[in-house]
């Protein structure tokens, strides 16, 4: 008998850590919900997690099987089971947090004092820290040159589902609720969880809109992204599974354009990766910078400003859409992730880590390495970072990205009846245009133009210059 623990793996299919348990025995699957985990949760995240493991849990037991859930640390919780079900050794998917080291080191400990063996297989990467180098063997700290690698290695094939005689007889408990786990109902409309969401997703991303992804990728009106970063972010579909979806892709394309685009999709998975390996080898970027600079920066202090920002209230149309995407479906566009980022750091002067804490609180796909990357990267003091001289004008970016105003008028009712120029112009009309265009939507927190004055010049006496 063999122990398997779901962690951020929750599928049956394409799952390698499940897959190799199941070679030396049955296996009892088990997923804990740990205190100290959940102290970083937030509502829509744990709502798609539970919604996640009912569908794991009717997987097993339509193989005859079921999900063990239990509440409690892990290092406690995981010897008592092995003991149990006289298990000869535990399984699970390595994850790469600092966290989640320092909680697998804790279980590992335990289980050797309790006379248990283990083994943490890589899953939810294709290529593990440390595969990929400088020629000195030094992780990268640009992505062109990783990701250059990246695309060039080997990709293992997707794991079959493990015979329903591989898992054991067993009879698990009811799920708690949000209530019981100490959250809220979440302020969105959470999307389903589950490996038949997820793989629908993929099969009409690969269909239509993977061909196009290139060129349209950015504009968010046109919903020409996969939203498969929840599920890979919980692992209710495997990153090998999508990897060979784009190969099945690449094949069927018919033009240059197209082969161009399906790999442009694929240098988005090696970004998550990237980040993936900068946090391993630098697990203090979670709250501190990745750059090194001589003086501090010398963010404002703003809570009115912060607190217009995450209700949508900056008077920045394409920023306000953002950030009400945000709170009414847990998810945003990526372009737009990065214009918010970019007005909070950048227009607000107001520290990156307010904007990743936010972040973390409402959105499902939360993922520490992918949103800390994201938000240094727009705050310029991450590794391969946006240069902190090169600012976004949100005015342009609305222009460019969503030019008829449509993704804007979607989240920002008040401008239902604005034209697209009013929209773009919005900061720049007169007082008396926009009470007369949009009565109920906010005067503009800041002026742009000062503002980008004010972070150069902030960032210029961080860097001692």
């Amino acid at each position: 008998m063999q122990l398997h623990w779901h962690r951020r793996d929750l599928r049956t299919a394409d799952n390698r850590a499940l897959s190799r348990a199941t070679t030396d025995g049955p296996v009892v699957p088990v997923f804990v919900f740990d205190p100290a985990v959940l102290e970083h949760g937030s509502p829509p995240r744990v709502e798609f997690l539970l919604d996640a493991l009912s569908s794991l849990r009717e997987r097993y037991r339509d193989r005859g099987s079921d999900l063990l859930v239990r509440h409690g640390e892990p290092e406690v919780v995981l010897p008592e089971l092995a003991e149990t079900y006289e298990a000869e050794a535990v399984f699970w998917a390595k994850d790469y947090s600092g966290l989640a080291q320092e909680r697998d080191a804790a279980v590992r400990r335990s289980l050797d004092e309790a006379g248990f063996s283990c083994e943490a297989v890589r899953d939810g990467i294709l290529h593990e820290p440390g595969a990929i180098t400088t020629a000195d063997g030094d992780p990268y700290s640009v992505f062109t040159y990783f990701g250059r690698k990246w695309l060039d290695r080997e990709k293992g094939a997707p794991y079959d589902v493990p015979d329903a005689g591989a898992f054991a007889d067993v009879e698990g408990d009811a799920l708690p609720t949000l209530d019981d786990l100490g959250f809220d109902d979440p302020e969105a409309d959470i999307s389903p969880a589950g490996t038949a969401p997820a793989r629908e997703r993929l099969r009409a991303f690969c269909e239509s809109d993977i061909y196009r992804y290139e060129e349209r990728r950015d504009y968010p009106a046109d919903e020409a992204t996969s939203r498969l970063s929840p599920h890979l972010k919980w692992g209710t579909i495997g990153v090998r599974e999508v990897y060979d979806a784009t190969t099945d892709a690449l094949a069927e394309a018919e033009t240059e354009a197209e082969r161009d685009s399906v790999k442009e999709f694929r240098s988005q998975l090696a970004w998550r990766e990237f980040y993936t390996h900068v946090l391993y080898f630098h697990p203090d970027v979670v709250r501190s910078n990745y750059k090194s600079y001589e003086n501090d920066i010398a963010w404002r202090d703003d809570p009115d400003a912060l607190r217009a920002w995450k209700d949508g209230e900056t008077g920045y149309p394409i920023v306000d859409a953002g950030m009400r995407q945000l709170r009414a479906e847990g998810w945003m566009h990526n372009r737009v992730r990065m214009l918010v980022a970019a007005f909070l750091t950048k227009d607000l002067l107001i520290d990156w880590r307010e904007g990743y804490d936010w972040f973390r609180e409402k959105l499902v796909d939360h993922d520490t390495a992918n949103d800390n990357g994201g938000w240094q990267w727009a705050a310029s003091t991450g590794t391969d970072a946006q240069p902190y001289f090169r600012i976004f004008n949100p005015m342009t970016q609305g222009e460019r990205y969503d030019p008829d105003g449509e993704y804007v008028r979607e989240y920002v009712p008040e401008l239902a009846n604005a034209t697209a120029e009013q929209i773009h112009d919005w900061p720049d009309l007169t007082l008396t245009e926009r009470h007369r265009t949009a009565p109920g939507y906010p005067e503009p927190i800041v002026d742009h133009g000062e503002r980008r004055e004010a972070a150069v010049a902030m960032f210029e006496a961080a860097r001692g210059e």
